[in-house]
């Protein structure tokens, strides 16, 4: 049997309160019981980014997680943040700090969700700030039905990466955010988009694997979404 590839997982963070009245960190067991299943090995990475070195010295992939925030405007020229924007600058500053590394190895990425947004500003590219402020006619990508169940689906761009992985130029997702990537960063594509026009997914094809989505493949909504992981576990190999 091959070894499992081991994947560094980003995890949320939050101060003292509810759960513990020490600040503490947190991840849904779905993003690790994903990767398991895909075959890979998950480990978690705490949030200190002179450490980021010596953390990529010790995997093979890097999954950035998503979350309820986000990234702060000041790192991708984005003006003054908008009031519904929520920072968590200790955990911005790792992924971010873990991302640039990786890419810098060519170490396989996978960002989903906010981390599909962190990798395009990683590329130098720049995020929406509220999606209802600055697309007309915008779907509710807060969407109202559990996020176990498909909100929308998303067009795939032919040619991409992403469209090689899935076979396919449509999927059904589900969606979790308020803002969104504007542009996708210097040799940066976009490969996949929602009906309203908001992009759902980025790649860079001069990287061996740089990844991202916006919805949540880790809940299999769509029956494609597990092979997103695979590949990216099979890319760490």
């Amino acid at each position: 049997m091959k070894k499992r590839p081991v994947i560094g997982v980003t995890l949320d963070a939050e101060p003292a309160g509810g759960w513990s009245k020490l600040p503490w960190y947190a991840l849904r067991q779905n993003y690790l019981s994903a990767v398991i299943a895909a075959g890979g090995l998950p480990v978690a990475l705490p949030h200190h980014p002179e450490l980021a070195a010596d953390y990529l010295d010790a995997i093979d992939g890097l999954l950035v997680t998503g979350g309820a925030f986000d990234v702060d405007p000041a790192l991708w020229g984005g003006g003054p943040p908008h009031p519904k924007v929520t920072l968590k600058p200790g955990r911005t500053d790792f992924e971010l700090a873990a991302t640039r590394a990786a890419l810098a190895r060519d170490m396989p990425v996978l960002g989903i969700c906010g981390g599909q947004q962190l990798l395009a500003v990683a590329f130098g590219g720049t995020l929406i700030q509220h999606i209802p402020d600055e697309v007309p006619g915008a779907l509710a990508h807060e969407q109202p039905n559990p996020r176990t169940e498909p909100g929308h689906e998303v067009a795939v761009a032919p040619g991409t990466l992403l469209a090689r992985i899935t076979g396919t130029d449509r999927l059904a997702v589900n969606s979790a955010h308020h803002q969104a990537v504007a542009t996708p960063g210097t040799g940066a594509v976009v490969n996949a988009r929602a009906p309203d026009g908001v992009v759902e997914g980025i790649e860079h094809p001069g990287h061996r694997f740089a990844l991202g989505v916006q919805w949540h493949p880790e809940y299999a909504v769509d029956p494609r979404d597990p092979v997103i992981l695979a590949a990216f576990v099979e890319a760490c190999r």
